[in-house]
């Protein structure tokens, strides 16, 4: 079945030129689109789609408390957020408030379309310089406290130092010499005891924690 999909900006130009972007993708399909945020959360009630694509800026209700309330009242959809502002507050807020990728509207159809479908999956994809802005900013937020660290065993922080670097699950397996259900073990286990939600907030995780470098 296609990747159904909901496109939330405030700019004319950048909303129809997304919809005609996706538009042409395989697999896609463009149920919405909407000028702000209100709008946007009517169109994920009425349509329920798989992603809402989201600008952080926008009138009457931002992409943080959209993005908020579309995972609260509708958690079936995934969010992702596209935008031309990098701003440490709004990154982070939009993290927190359950957004699943993070691209610059520079990104091309290809980056696009993958974010999508990771987050469909239940899975991060952030842009390398929204990634890096994220970790900047998490590094000067309250350091992780001593007993969350401890809390993990020397294997599950190994691997969050994998995760930290790029590394895939597949990737993981292949560097610890194990198989990948172990892996996925091993994520499970360091995501629920450190109450990591996904990948993008282990990496912040990481370096709050002085794990990663």
């Amino acid at each position: 079945m296609d990747l159904r999909v909901v496109i939330a900006d405030d700019q004319a130009v950048v909303r129809e030129g997304l919809v005609t972007l996706l538009g042409l993708l395989p697999g896609v399909e463009v149920v919405g689109a909407a000028a702000d945020g209100v709008a946007a959360l009517d169109l994920v009630a009425e349509h329920r789609p798989d992603v809402l694509l989201v600008d952080l800026r926008m009138p009457r209700r931002d992409g943080v408390e959209t993005t908020e309330l579309v995972r609260a009242r509708h958690p079936g959809t995934e969010v992702v957020v596209l935008t031309t502002y990098t701003d440490d507050d709004s990154l982070l807020a939009a993290l927190k408030a359950g957004a699943r990728g993070f691209l610059t509207k520079d990104a091309d159809a290809e980056a696009i379309a993958r974010a999508l479908r990771s987050a469909a999956a239940g899975q991060s994809t952030v842009d390398g310089e929204l990634q890096q802005r994220l970790v900047e900013a998490a590094t000067r937020r309250a350091p992780v406290r001593a007993q969350e660290v401890e809390g993990l065993t020397t294997r599950e922080i190994e691997v969050l130092r994998l995760i930290a670097a790029g590394l895939s699950n597949t990737e993981i397996a292949r560097t610890l010499v194990v198989s990948e259900a172990t892996v996925k073990t091993h994520v499970n286990h360091l995501f629920s005891k450190a109450g990591l939600r996904d990948r993008a907030q282990a990496v912040a995780f990481a370096y709050r924690a002085g794990i990663a470098d």
